[in-house]
């Protein structure tokens, strides 16, 4: 990234204080605000991570203009009440950064920082907090329900695993993705992994997880390798408290899951069935049903699409095995999908529709507590686009293009890489049941989410569209899609 003309991100004269939300929140505690705060996000669909801490910062002044997603769900909390009602300085007094583009919405990574973020000289931290509170496209993921981190501990564990080289990494951006001399300080003889390494790691897999989100998996997978040596080697340290200890391996064993997914999209499925046995592994020997659930779900989704349809059924029931305990009615639904994906990539219709029946179904008993923080990808459009690919292996392709349409009319326009995926699979299906002219629209559409997206599935599933189409380039659109495709760079694997 280019670095900033502006030699500090902190603002000129000290905080003012936010009275005026300070009165709002009434004679709640700071925590008790925060929850209501992350329910009436949940009310209109936002995931944020509201907790005392954030709540402290908006009241001391330090967030002057709160980022898109708190904006929405503070506006939905106080009907009739703008910004400035709240407490909260206009937006364009407090967004000055001469390196940042003025725009409507926050800004976001380009192909091009993800290959090249943290070898240049960016001069700012994730610590120091721009008044203007930037991490909007990323905070979407609320923390465990019964995870109590110390908050004064996210400074350093920022700083532990997320930099690299001599300059830290912008919040948009993921970076190297490798520990510093710090951090690696921790594994050595004498010193113990602590709570700071253990919410770095967990720290990693979010990261890692949001930006896959936006822009796939292409341009992140080598750069995930390292923080995933770290955690291991952090778990050979061996740390002093059995929950360390704990937090240790979910989260080496969910690390391990996420570089396995990268490996999978990016259509390198030998490491990502290495990846996903090592977390299995990691789950076994630590009795943790969620992680071997989690394991066994995408255990079952690399079959799917290796080819082993049969594995697939059988890593699915595994994993619904697994995860029956944990009270998920969402997570048994993911995995019934799982299931059904098998089904129809053995031909079998009745058990598919069965598996498809049980997914909605439990689909629609909603969300709870037990469910999963790596799910929050798990919606109606991810539901939809499921159902999508067991029609279209059946080579039902009409009712495949409905439910692809479905999908990426209603996905939230923050899981870009999903909204292309979605896309490109209504692409191919309207091509195959022979309407060249919407799969062309549908495949121009992807086309140009591919300056943000680097998916090796995705384009796979372009290259199949463009030679079904190849007969029909006088059909309206086919003869630009297809001279459009010729054209666009491959990525290739990073």
């Amino acid at each position: 990234m280019a670095s900033s003309t502006v030699t500090s991100s902190q603002p000129d004269r000290p905080p003012r204080p936010n009275l005026a939300f300070r009165q709002l929140r009434g004679r709640r505690s700071p925590a008790e605000f925060a929850a209501l705060v992350r329910r009436a996000a949940r009310e209109i669909g936002e995931r944020v991570c509201c907790d005392a801490r954030y709540v402290g910062r908006v009241e001391a002044g330090e967030i002057r203009c709160p980022n898109y997603a708190y904006e929405r769900v503070f506006l939905h909390m106080f009907p009739g009440r703008t910004l400035t009602d709240l407490g909260f300085a206009p937006r364009s007094s407090v967004r000055g950064r001469a390196a940042r583009p003025a725009a409507d919405g926050p800004p976001e990574p380009t192909a091009g920082e993800l290959t090249t973020a943290g070898t240049g000289g960016a001069a700012e931290t994730w610590e120091a907090f721009e008044p203007y509170d930037r991490q909007d496209p990323y905070d979407r993921y609320e923390p465990y329900e019964k995870d109590h981190p110390n908050h004064e501990e996210s400074d350093v564990l920022r700083r532990a695993f997320m930099t690299g080289g001599g300059a830290t990494v912008a919040a948009a951006t993921l970076g190297p993705l490798r520990l510093t001399t710090d951090a690696l300080a921790a594994v050595r003889p004498g010193r113990r992994p602590g709570s700071p390494e253990a919410a770095a790691l967990e720290e990693a897999v979010r990261r890692i997880r949001l930006l896959d989100d936006r822009h796939g998996a292409d341009g992140l997978y080598r750069r995930a390798a390292a923080p995933l040596r770290a955690a291991y080697a952090l778990l050979d340290a061996g740390a002093t408290r059995q929950t360390t200890v704990d937090r240790l391996h979910a989260g080496a064993g969910e690390l391990a899951i996420s570089v396995g997914w990268l490996a999978h999209d990016s259509g390198r499925f030998d490491d990502a069935r290495s990846h996903y046995a090592e977390a299995l592994a990691t789950a076994r020997m630590t009795g943790d049903a969620g992680l071997e659930a989690h394991a066994f779900c995408n255990t079952a989704f690399l079959a799917r699409d290796s080819g082993r349809p049969r594995e697939a059924v059988r890593a699915a029931q595994a994993a619904q095995r697994a995860a029956r305990p944990l009270g998920s009615a969402r997570l048994m639904s993911l995995l019934a999908l799982r299931e059904a994906g098998g089904w129809a990539g053995l031909a079998d219709r009745t058990g598919c529709e069965q598996a498809l029946a049980r997914a909605q179904a439990l689909f629609e008993r909603g969300h709870c507590d037990a469910d999963p923080e790596w799910m929050s990808f798990y919606g109606e459009a991810e539901l939809e686009g499921l159902e999508a690919q067991c029609w279209s292996m059946l080579g039902d392709w009409g009712r495949a293009a409905r439910h692809a349409r479905r999908a990426a009319e209603v996905q939230d326009p923050h899981f870009t890489r999903n909204i292309a995926l979605y896309t490109a699979e209504l692409a191919d299906d309207l091509a195959r049941e022979g309407r060249p002219d919407e799969a062309a629209a549908a495949g121009l559409r992807v086309l140009s989410l591919l300056d943000q997206v680097q998916s090796s599935r995705i384009q796979s599933m372009l290259a199949g569209t463009a030679r079904v189409l190849l007969p029909h380039r006088r059909a309206s659109g086919v003869s630009e899609f297809l001279d459009r495709h010729a054209s666009m760079p491959r990525t290739g694997r990073a």
